[in-house]
């Protein structure tokens, strides 16, 4: 079983950056695919971004292509979401979970198809 942490969150201005990390627990990390999610107050939770185990392949919302920058590091057990040029609407808690599928694709989006999700890490952007 893999426990994760989310940290990094906090107060930034629109167009400044913030970069979240996901802390792992478990010899395993290394076997899963990684994704980031996140939940605006009152809306459902959405796909942000995803790595495949290796780190070779990354996905991205449309939303947030050319701002954010998932990257890992297997051996400190770690995913990482870099957050430039935000914007208030970035405004949510943040997770990490870990994909069901495939570590070397990751050919869905869907909530449910993650798992071990962590606490979650609350990012605010003003305008």
């Amino acid at each position: 079983q893999v426990q994760l942490v989310e940290s990094g969150g906090g107060l930034a201005q629109a167009g400044g950056s913030l970069r979240l990390s996901c802390a792992a627990s478990g010899r395993t990390f290394s076997s899963y695919a990684m994704g980031w999610f996140r939940q605006a107050l009152g809306k459902e939770r959405e796909f942000v971004a995803a790595i495949s185990w290796n780190g070779y392949s990354t996905y991205y919302a449309d939303f947030v292509k050319g701002r954010f920058t998932i990257s890992r590091d297997n051996a400190k057990n770690t995913v990482y979401l870099q957050m430039n040029s935000l914007k208030p609407d970035d405004t949510a808690v943040y997770y990490c979970a870990i994909s069901r599928g495939s570590p070397s694709a990751v050919t869905t989006r869907r909530p449910g198809d993650f798992g071990s999700w962590g606490q979650g890490t609350q990012v605010t952007v003003s305008s």
